[in-house]
């Protein structure tokens, strides 16, 4: 049975509970866009996203990004994950960009970027991780 890379993010419950839908790939800039939707149930007393919560959305641009320049083969592990947050973060819609900036046999280097809905950066991220055979979830 084959699976439909874009339908297959959206599969997982961790996505589901982001809100993560598929954009688009460019192939040439090994760079992919997700939407996602932050629930209320993520908003600390604060008033914006939990901090960790912010990371699992970077974190999602960022495999992704991976996932699809290696053609749906492999998925990093992360070693190190970095992240600047620049403003709140708030309930809503957002978008995600994650990019591979280098890509070997043994280390893969990816950034991420998170939008609000009117295209203001929210928050950073970097993440050196071990490109690993990807999971098929079948056991």
């Amino acid at each position: 049975m084959s699976v439909d890379p874009q339908r297959h993010a959206l599969g997982a419950a961790h996505a589901e509970l982001m809100g993560v839908a598929f954009d688009s790939f460019d192939e040439e800039r090994e760079e992919i866009t997700l939407r996602f939707h932050a629930p209320e149930s993520f908003i600390t007393p604060r008033g914006s996203v939990q901090g960790g919560l912010v990371a699992g959305f970077l974190d999602e641009v960022m495999g992704w990004a991976h996932v699809w320049a290696t053609k749906h083969e492999e998925a990093p592990l992360n070693l190190e994950i970095s992240m600047t947050l620049l403003r709140p973060v708030k309930a809503g819609p957002l978008v995600g960009k994650g990019r591979v900036i280098r890509r070997g046999r043994r280390v893969t280097f990816l950034e991420g970027e998170l939008f609000d809905g009117e295209g203001n950066l929210l928050a950073r991220s970097s993440s050196t991780a071990i490109p690993t055979p990807r999971p098929t979830g079948e056991k």
